[in-house]
């Protein structure tokens, strides 16, 4: 009588190696898209795309949708969408606009009254999305043409200008280089300590620990956010909007990760019956989801309107579009349950060197937009293989 060998834990090993795999495979594919693109504009731009003073651009470029996409993140995730971020920006930049012009407003003031006004109204919207059952396609529709009829309403169709100077530093100003370098060193600080912790949390259950590679991939990321910090100190210093796009970006991949709040958001976008047998609040998670979207729609109103230096009624038009794009293309899953903060800043990276590297080629603006809508396409087609590869 023959005997085979027990192969129970080869079972259940290969499901999960697959979905990593997956993960991984995505964002890889994102970084090489991104280096490909970087070294094909900086050979055909004989380097220029990639001096300190372009990259500093690129980035200033990138930190609205940026921000605007790490919100995005989080509603896309819980299976929702919303499209009226584009005109709460602009909504914001009016409403700072018309309070420090207008109503000499001081810049402090100002700035908590309209992150207010973000929150208030991404709340509502969460609230007739989950307590009104009305789909948040449609209510964010609404609130789209509604924040623009307001826009128009408070400009009258015109741009009010100049802002405080004190305002003006949220879009113009450059953060020193010493702060650069201690922003820098505190986050590599800080991915090593939750990475010792996560090691340790293992070995107290007695789950295989391969620590080398875990933090010779943290080595990798130090380098690299070194390599950052080196770069953006060589122009004239890491720019405002970067460094605030990079706090968010890390407070809520700390949100989405390491807390009850995050993995909520993760189970009601993978399973909402199950989540709600699980004695997940689900109503109070979206809603609140909306919340934080529409201050991070708020943050980015700000950060443009001191850019500018204006409130325009033209502001943020079609931004909502971009935060999707860039959302998507950095793997996010249009069908929930799937999708990371660091994805979003890719995504807008990758949609900023397009455009940037295209028009220092002077290459026609039509173009920018084709190439941009099949890279979405292509990322989603993606989106769709990586899941029936899965299965």
């Amino acid at each position: 009588m023959e005997l085979r060998k027990a192969e129970p834990s080869n079972n259940s090993s290969p499901i999960k190696q697959s979905l990593l795999k997956n993960v991984d495979v995505r964002a890889y594919t994102m970084l090489v898209g991104l280096i490909v693109i970087w070294v094909l504009f900086s050979i055909l731009t004989d380097g220029t795309f990639l001096s300190a003073r372009n990259i500093s651009n690129l980035t200033l470029q990138m930190a609205v949708v940026a921000i605007l996409g790490t919100g995005m993140v989080m509603v896309i995730v819980t299976g929702h969408i919303d499209l009226s971020v584009g005109s709460l920006v602009g909504l914001v930049g009016g409403v700072a606009a018309a309070l420090m012009v207008w109503n000499d407003w001081g810049t402090l003031p100002t700035v908590l009254a309209v992150l207010a006004l973000g929150l208030v109204a991404g709340a509502i919207q969460g609230f007739a999305t989950v307590y009104l059952n009305v789909p948040a396609f449609i209510v964010t529709l609404g609130g789209m043409m509604v924040f623009k009829g307001i826009l128009l309403g408070i400009t009258k169709g015109v741009s009010i200008a100049p802002m405080n100077e004190g305002y003006k530093v949220f879009g113009q100003a450059y953060v020193t280089n010493m702060t650069t370098y201690l922003f820098a060193i505190l986050t590599i600080a800080a991915l090593f300590c939750l990475e010792f912790r996560k090691q340790q949390s293992r070995k107290n259950f007695d789950i295989a620990v391969n620590a080398g590679s875990a933090y010779l991939k943290l080595a990798l990321i130090s380098l690299l956010i070194l390599g950052f910090s080196y770069i953006m100190t060589s122009y004239k210093g890491m720019p405002v909007p970067v460094f605030i796009m990079l706090i968010l970006v890390i407070i809520f991949t700390f949100l989405a990760d390491k807390t009850r709040f995050g993995r909520s958001v993760y189970a009601i976008g993978g399973n909402l019956q199950a989540a709600t047998f699980s004695g997940i609040k689900v109503k109070k998670v979206v809603l609140s989801v909306f919340a934080l979207n529409g201050l991070m729609a708020a943050m980015a109103g700000i950060i443009l309107s001191a850019r500018l230096n204006t409130g325009s009624p033209s502001a943020g038009t079609m931004m909502e579009l971009d935060a999707i794009a860039a959302a998507v293309i950095g793997g996010t899953s249009l069908a929930g349950g799937r999708g990371k903060i660091y994805g979003a800043i890719l995504g807008a990276l990758i949609m900023a060197s397009l455009d940037n590297g295209m028009s220092l080629l002077n290459i026609e603006a039509f173009w920018q937009y084709i190439v941009k809508g099949g890279i979405l396409v292509l990322a989603v087609w993606f989106d769709v293989y990586t899941k029936k590869k899965g299965k």
